[in-house]
Formats: structure tokens, C-alpha cells, sequence
């Protein structure tokens, strides 16, 4: 089999055993294609040509293009289940990707807003036109449930229960989770469905059970939500970019900030592995030191000045996280700030 058509059943197979997204469906079909061009344009005409050199020139390139060695990283991880497949399937003599080496991605923190900016990026869709209190409703959903993207674009009505305040929502590996909304985002969903919703369904063709629609009654795309969180954000006078994710992780690091337990942080958004969440005790904690530095009277003054020689080697031990308190079902108040209206 030449390897575009195993390429192409390696995709296949991605959609019926592994149930993957369609936006992980399109970036490594469009990622491995792009990579056996590489390899077709270096001379390589089976999977026997292919070896560790090749594959060390070929990352090479990626890095040549200004491709993040995080994207280089994740590439390698795709050939090399590719090449798992490839040789579990027959259909190459050997894994022609075993040899990929996995470059060592940096570790970066997640970005977050602070609990102000957050706050100020949901009063910013203005009006009772009919878009902009579907976007209020939709950032509302974003940053006081923990949605992905993907989560959010695909609610359907039928899964709302403002009653209970929960929404339904289908994660990764088409995993049901119920995530849990505060009383701003309820009654910011209760006013779209009542003056917002309705203005646009009737723009549609055919009837459309899609919780947030576009201005033509469909479904709102993933690439829609990210377009108005930007203009929502640059309304807000917030100099970083701002995408849905960041929303996410700021709802996961507010909810730490506020002594939210990591088991529950972990339930709420839908992570199989604890170890996924706890990158927010190193955000809270890298925040808890950020205003210790800033605010501390000690640490405004010279080192010289701070403390006597003996003691000065180090700054005081800080907590992983805030002091354990109940997760009121308003959610988190940052200490010191103006708590999110998400939560209210």
C-alpha cells in the first residue's frame, strides 16, 4: 500500500475506533500530509527510506519555518503513533517512525485573566441586539462552566437545565460531563433564549435545536466564538490575547485562588488525569507569589535592607493554594480583587 491511502486509513481509523474531534481529524491529516511531502521531496519513495536522519532534517525544517518547537514536539508524537499503526496494521515492514525524536517542549504556565479582566470581558458585548446578548450568554458559558470550545459550539437546547443550573456537554472521546453554571450566566442564557435566540432561528431554513446560532440561524462555529472573544476582548481594553481556552484556564485558576479543591477543579472540567490539573496549583501559587513580591512591604525595599545576612538566602515557603474553604455555589472571590460576575 503506498502511503497516501495508509495515510488516509490512519485518519479513517481516527474517527471510528478513536472517536476523534474533527478539529483533531483535520490537523493531523493535514500535518502528516504535509510531512510525507517533505519526505516525497527528499527522495523517499517507501516506508524503508525513511530514518532517523531524514526525520531529524525534517524537524529541522519545521523549525526552519518558525514552527514552535511545542508544534514540533506535538508532530513527532502524531508520526509516531502513525508509525504504531503502520506496523500493527501491516502495513509497513517496520515502524518507520520509531526513530522520531520527541524534542523536549517547553513548560509553560497557562495564560489567565485576572478576575477584573474576566469580569470586564463579559460586560462587554453591549445592548439587547440579538448577537450580542447571544455572545454575553456564550462568554457567560465560557468562563463560569470551564467549557472547551468544542463543548460550547456544540450544545443543543436539550441540554440546558437552567433550573439546576447545569449544562450537558460532550468532551474529548465523546465523554458526557455535567458542568455546572452560576446565576450570571443563567440569566444571561435565560434573556438570550427569550429575546435573542428567537431573532436568529428565524434566519434558518430548516428548524435548528443548536443552543447558540449565527446570524444565517445555524449552528455558531468554533472559529466564530474565537473571532467575537477577540472583539470582546480589544472592547475591554485587554492588551493579551484572549482566546476560549484562556477563558477555561482562568475559570480553573479562579476556582484554585478561591480554595476550590484540585479533585473538584479536576471534575469540573472533564480531566481523566489529576495530573492535567494541577498546573493550576503552580498558576495560583505563581500568582499568590507575584503579589506577595508586589505588595509586601519587605520586598520594596534592597535585599541589604530585607532581612539580617543569616536569613536572607530565601523567601518565605508559600502554600501551594489559598487556604482550604468551602466552594460557595456563587464560586470564587479572589482575595483583593472585584469578584467575576460568571459566579454571581
Amino acid at each position: 500500500m503506498d502511503m497516501r491511502t495508509a495515510a488516509e486509513r490512519y485518519i479513517d481509523q481516527l474517527v471510528a475506533v478513536r472517536n476523534a474531534s474533527p478539529y483533531t481529524v483535520r490537523n493531523y491529516g493535514r500535518e502528516i500530509a504535509e510531512a510525507l511531502d517533505f519526505f516525497e521531496a527528499s527522495g523517499v519513495r517507501g516506508w524503508d527510506d525513511i530514518d532517523a536522519r531524514l526525520l531529524r532534517r525534517y524537524q529541522g525544517w519545521l523549525a526552519g519555518r518558525g514552527i514552535a518547537r511545542a508544534s514540533v514536539a506535538r508532530r513527532a508524537s502524531e508520526l509516531r503513533a502513525f508509525g504504531r499503526f503502520l506496523s500493527r496494521e501491516g502495513l509497513a515492514p517496520r515502524d518507520p517512525f520509531a526513530s522520531c525524536p520527541l524534542p523536549r517542549a517547553p513548560k509553560r504556565l497557562p495564560r489567565v485573566l485576572t478576575a477584573d479582566q474576566a469580569a470586564d470581558l463579559l460586560e462587554a458585548p453591549a445592548g439587547d441586539e440579538p448577537a450580542g446578548l447571544r455572545d454575553r450568554a456564550m462568554l457567560e458559558c465560557l468562563y463560569g462552566g470551564g467549557l472547551r470550545v468544542a463543548e460550547l459550539v456544540g450544545l443543543d437546547l436539550r441540554d440546558l437545565s437552567l433550573p439546576s443550573r447545569t449544562l450537558r456537554v460532550t468532551g474529548k472521546g465523546d465523554r458526557e460531563r455535567v458542568a455546572l453554571i452560576g446565576r450570571s450566566a443563567v440569566n444571561a442564557i435565560a434573556r438570550y433564549q427569550q429575546a435573542g435566540r428567537p431573532a436568529l432561528a428565524a434566519a434558518a431554513k430548516r428548524p435548528n435545536e443548536a443552543l447558540f446560532l449565527n446570524q444565517r440561524g445555524g449552528r455558531l462555529t468554533a472559529r466564530s466564538v474565537q473571532r467575537i472573544i477577540a472583539a470582546a476582548a480589544g472592547a475591554a481594553g485587554i492588551d493579551q490575547r484572549v482566546t476560549p481556552h484562556v477563558l477555561r484556564h482562568s475559570f480553573a485558576t479562579h476556582l484554585m485562588d478561591g480554595g476550590a479543591d484540585l479533585r473538584v477543579v479536576q471534575e469540573l472540567l472533564g480531566h481523566q488525569n489529576l495530573a492535567t490539573t494541577q498546573v493550576y496549583t503552580h498558576v495560583s501559587q505563581e500568582r499568590l507569589r507575584q503579589a506577595y513580591r508586589g505588595a509586601h512591604p519587605r520586598l520594596q525595599v534592597g535585599r541589604a535592607q530585607m532581612v539580617p545576612a543569616a536569613s536572607a538566602a530565601a523567601e518565605p515557603d508559600l502554600p501551594a493554594s489559598a487556604p482550604p474553604a468551602e466552594l460557595a455555589e456563587t464560586g470564587p472571590e479572589p482575595a483583593a480583587t472585584r469578584p467575576s460576575t460568571a459566579f454571581e
